[in-house]
């Protein structure tokens, strides 16, 4: 015979089951907890509505694979295998792994399910209908306009209804004692879930609260009925709040992100939801309460954009460092030569031209960062750029490769703007090697010169004043960069190219440099379709005493003694050596290795000079890369360069000028050498 406590316990603990599956059905989100072996342990009406499942599929202790089967025989996972659609999202699960994703139904509905693991008991999860949010704010809205319409005709009943509930609360109030001893098991999940979870009264006291309360504000779940929100809040934050809690009480259910404090001393960012509790006469009699913790996903942007920064610093500094070693070597060099040279010796003004050179090459290197920053002083004047676009296009085409098309569309309308020339050869020359390395030197170059007006829309996206404005466009059909990439790419001392390959201060200096024109500049490029830059700037009237730009006077006589191809794995040092090679009249092709320069060999034909460091990374030295160059080309001069060069026997005939060196030692080592 079953004695009477027995009895009484089992039908308390299966009222207590009811009540917290009735809260549990409340919630607007589905929620399962399934335990270690993957057995179901709870769930709730939303979880079996959101994804259209039977009811009889639902019981304690049913399958995670049969909700999965019943998912996989219906077509959830398209028109893979049953079985292995099944053994693969099952055996996901036995890792018990904490995830947060969205799924489309076949439907069109998206769920997101977010799951946690239970310690030592199995695994929570949260479904979320996003789609149909407002739609169900919507049907609630209508259904208690058809509650309130109905209040009049059903008052009597209603309150009969309300007088046999007083009567079974004070009849609950007899068993509370057992309740106590089953509320262990309902603490056990909300205390597993990551949020926090709590159940008040219409009139806003606490009759519920989960271990998060304790562990954000210290409160004692024990004694919800003591917790005063705007207490553990503060007032400032319950202020804030105040008004969502008015909403949901009125019948509303509410979705808010606020930030709070926590005993720790922590500013968390939290999102809470709020889900009306209604009795049958419509009337709230109570809230149930979920707070999200979403600090983190605020915080990451920032996070990254701070990294960035601090990046970019240490760059900025290390470049510095290594740019300013190779300059002092330079001018030390010329500077013992002076003190070396007699004082009185006339020709000792020959001496002072390779320092002063070396000095300036140095301040360019801080003059590309005032460029960024638009603090370098510019030379400016009337410049035609359609003009200057054909002198620059006619300097570069004899050094790009023969596999590269470069074609040039000038526009018919006058281009004048002012602007620093110099500057503005710089960028044009900058974008198009930029374009030659994204094609690969195999591809199609366009530099187009334009003039269009700006409408005061515009001005204000681009930050420019409107008016007329000469743009300035170079287009290549090559590798092009993902959205990530062209948001970055005016950064100091970013870079797409590899390493030892460019400085990562080019596209930074033009865009200062444009910026501080006055103009505006545009990036648009799509992974493997190419990249438009565009340099717009305000266009000015036809000067009448400026003469138009001469194409000797852009060239410089740069180009006079044909083509040299630069070989050198440190950028530092291959920039000084660039300048002196410019100097001497030469037009310069660079290479970090020696593999990237035997690729240069076979493309370019015209090379009149090979000038090589002889200690590189890779394969293959310098010494190496002047023996396949001499066999290949003949009649090609060859010069290595190098700090600590090998045996004489393994240079054998091979000229070598020792680092550091000035350009008179450059030009007196390359006149030394045979034609």
């Amino acid at each position: 015979m079953t004695h009477p406590d027995a009895a009484l316990q089992t039908d308390t603990g299966h009222w207590r089951q009811q009540t917290l599956q009735a809260g549990l059905d409340l919630l607007d989100q589905g929620l399962t907890v399934f335990d270690a072996d993957l057995k179901l342990v709870a769930w709730n009406r939303a979880f079996l509505q959101l994804l259209d499942f039977p009811a009889d599929l639902a019981f304690v202790g049913a399958s995670f694979e049969s909700f999965i089967r019943y998912n996989a025989q219906r077509g959830e996972y398209g028109e893979d295998d049953i079985d292995a659609a099944v053994a693969l999202r099952v055996d996901r699960a036995r890792e018990f792994v904490s995830h947060d994703i969205e799924r489309v139904r076949p439907d069109g509905s998206v769920l997101r399910i977010t799951g946690q693991p239970l310690p030592g008991h199995g695994f929570v999860t949260l479904y979320s209908d996003v789609t149909e949010s407002r739609r169900a704010e919507q049907a609630l809205r209508q259904a208690n306009a058809e509650l309130e319409s109905r209040v009049q005709a059903r008052t009597a009943e209603l309150q009969a209804s309300n007088q046999r509930l007083r009567e079974a609360l004070e009849a609950n109030e007899q068993i509370t004692a057992s309740l106590r001893r089953s509320e262990h098991q309902m603490r056990l999940v909300t205390d597993s879930i990551p949020a926090l979870v709590a159940y008040f009264r219409a009139d806003r006291s606490y009759t519920y609260v989960n271990r998060g309360y304790q562990d954000w504000f210290g409160l004692d779940p024990q004694q919800p009925e003591a917790i005063s929100a705007r207490e553990f809040l503060g007032s400032d934050v319950y202020e804030r709040i105040k008004p969502n809690i008015s909403r949901a009480l009125a019948g509303e259910a509410v979705t808010f992100d606020y930030e709070l404090h926590t005993i720790a001393g922590q500013t968390l960012a939290v999102r809470t939801t709020l889900v009306p509790d209604m009795a049958a006469d419509g009337e709230v009699v109570g809230c149930f309460e979920l707070t999200f913790d979403v600090t983190q996903e605020k915080q990451s942007q920032a996070l990254v954009v701070r990294a960035q920064k601090m990046k970019a610093m240490g760059q900025l500094t290390g470049g510095l460092a290594h740019d300013f070693n190779n300059i002092l070597t330079v001018i030390i060099g010329n500077l013992s030569a002076l003190a070396d040279a007699r004082p009185q010796d006339p020709l000792v003004t020959e001496f002072t031209g390779p320092a002063i050179a070396a000095a300036r090459r140095g301040a360019e290197l801080i003059r590309g960062l005032m460029t960024f920053a638009r603090q370098q002083p510019l030379q400016a004047g009337a410049v035609d750029v359609t003009a200057l676009t054909q002198s620059v296009t006619r300097l570069v085409r004899p050094a790009l490769p023969v596999t590269l098309q470069v074609d040039v569309e000038l526009g018919s309308d006058p281009a004048w703007t002012w602007v620093d020339a110099t500057q503005l050869e710089n960028a044009l020359v900058n974008l198009i090697l930029n374009a030659r390395d994204a094609t690969r030197s195999h591809g199609r170059i366009v530099v187009r010169t334009s003039t269009h007006t700006v409408d005061e829309r515009q001005a204000e996206r681009q930050r420019v004043q409107p008016g007329t404005y000469v743009c300035l466009e170079v287009i290549d059909d090559g590798a092009g960069m993902d959205a990530a990439t062209v948001s970055r790419i005016f950064e100091p001392f970013f870079t797409t190219k590899q390493a030892g390959s460019g400085t990562g201060l080019g596209m930074s200096m033009v865009y200062g440099f444009v910026r501080q024109s006055g103009g505006a500049i545009q990036v648009e490029s799509t992974p493997g379709q190419g990249t438009t830059v565009s340099l717009c700037l305000p266009a000015i009237e036809v000067p009448t005493d400026v003469p138009a730009l001469d194409e000797a006077d852009c060239a410089s006589d740069r180009s006079r003694r044909g083509v040299a191809l630069l070989v050198e794995d440190d950028p530092d040092v291959r920039r000084v050596v660039r300048r002196s090679l410019l100097d001497l009249g030469f037009a310069v092709i660079e290479a970090a290795h020696a593999q990237e320069a035997q690729d240069i060999l076979v493309q370019m034909p015209d090379i009149k000079l090979l000038l090589s460091d002889i200690m590189m990374p890779g394969e293959m030295n310098g010494v190496g890369l002047a023996r396949l160059a001499r066999l290949q080309r003949p009649h090609m001069q060859i010069l290595l360069m190098s700090g600590c060069a090998p045996s004489g026997d393994e240079l054998m005939d091979l000229p070598v000028l020792p680092k550091p060196f000035s350009t008179r030692d450059l030009a007196a080592a390359l006149e030394s050498l045979s034609p």
